[in-house]
């Protein structure tokens, strides 16, 4: 997978917006590793207040916590870039941001902080959406991704925003 520019994150935002459009929903994130940047590549479209409600960045564990209701002991259990916590903070961004979908992103992006079990470049991503009031199906994925810090955040944006347009 080649290494978005910003004019394919603008482009891939683009379609997000016309299906969120298309489809009457709007979408919250829950950001990590990405710093804010899938709202960045939202928020820089004309009209976007439309279809995107807002991001939390949620860097530090407890920010995370405070911010998204992600529990202490599921950070402490299983560590931050993990599937539950990415569950626990898409399920914690439709709860206290609103929006019919949300995206979360948690990972390494580099250049350290990898592990053995969890080297640079991991990283997981949940999707949620809302059914009849509460969080409903949610779905995960874990990607390794190659390249600099810069390369990670921008693929992790780029399948962040994908996701979006297969919900």
């Amino acid at each position: 997978m080649a290494v978005p520019d910003d004019a394919e994150l603008a482009a891939l935002a683009g379609a997000v917006a016309r299906h969120l459009a298309d489809t009457g929903r709007t979408f919250v994130a829950a950001e990590s590793c990405t710093g804010g940047w899938v709202a960045k590549a939202c928020t820089d479209l004309p009209g976007s207040s439309h279809w995107f409600r807002g991001s939390a960045v949620v860097y530090a564990n407890e920010a995370k916590t405070s911010l998204l209701g992600v529990p202490a002991a599921m950070l402490r259990e299983h560590g931050a870039v993990s599937e539950p916590v990415a569950r626990a903070m898409a399920a914690g961004a439709l709860e206290r941001l609103g929006g019919d979908l949300a995206v979360a992103v948690t990972g390494i992006a580099g250049p350290d902080g990898g592990t053995p079990d969890k080297p640079v470049g991991t990283v997981w991503l949940a999707w949620a959406a809302r059914a009849a009031g509460s969080t409903g199906e949610v779905s995960t994925q874990r990607v390794a991704l190659d390249g600099d810090r810069d390369a990670v955040r921008r693929r992790t944006v780029q399948l962040a925003l994908q996701g979006l347009l297969e919900r």
